[in-house]
């Protein structure tokens, strides 16, 4: 059975499908004149594409609020064109198509675990926790002179994501890095 709402009931955090899409929404914003019906704007991302977009509804509109599937999963093993994760409770495992995971594969190593989104059987993609240790493989060596500013130099990390990292940091070294914009954020 539908779970059919008026828009205006719609919050931050809600998936709804609106067109025929899957949204989630982020933010809402009613407006109400007086010589008008009331103009709802949802900003949502879309997420089968991921793109954000932002919906205009009618004050009366009624939208679908559907219930999404997260599970905690782990980091298993890279099975070429996908990737497996294992459910620690009940080892069950997951195969996740790479074409999803463009940017979490930057951070992904034996043991993260990660939250896998579903919807009726379909995978949505995962959410990485906010930061994750990663080894610095290759770095390069420290260059004297350039202090003006905050001094940082190259480094490869051991999944290939190339970061900038403090003059001190070392190859060999393990670091924190933010899986929300890919840079460092400590030594581990």
């Amino acid at each position: 059975m539908a779970n059919m709402v008026n828009c205006t009931e719609v919050r931050p955090g809600n998936v709804y499908i609106w067109d025929n899409q899957l949204y989630m929404c982020q933010l809402i914003d009613l407006n109400k004149t007086a010589m008008a019906k009331m103009k709802v704007k949802i900003k949502s991302k879309n997420l089968r594409t991921g793109s954000i977009t932002e919906v205009s509804l009618i004050g009366g509109d009624k939208v679908e609020l559907v219930h999404v599937d997260k599970r905690k999963m782990a980091y298993l093993y890279d099975e070429g064109e996908a990737i497996c994760f294992m459910d620690n409770e009940t080892y069950e495992q997951l195969s996740v198509s790479k074409v999803l995971l463009e940017w979490e594969l930057n951070f992904l190593r034996d043991g993260v675990e990660v939250e896998i989104m579903t919807y009726n059987g379909e995978i949505l993609g995962l959410t990485m926790p906010a930061k994750v240790t990663l080894h610095i493989t290759e770095s390069a060596p420290a260059v004297r002179g350039d202090t003006s500013k905050t001094a940082l130099k190259d480094a490869i990390l051991e999944t290939g994501l190339k970061i900038k990292v403090p003059l001190f940091v070392e190859e060999g070294d393990d670091v924190v890095v933010s899986t929300e914009t890919g840079e460092y954020v400590s030594r581990a």
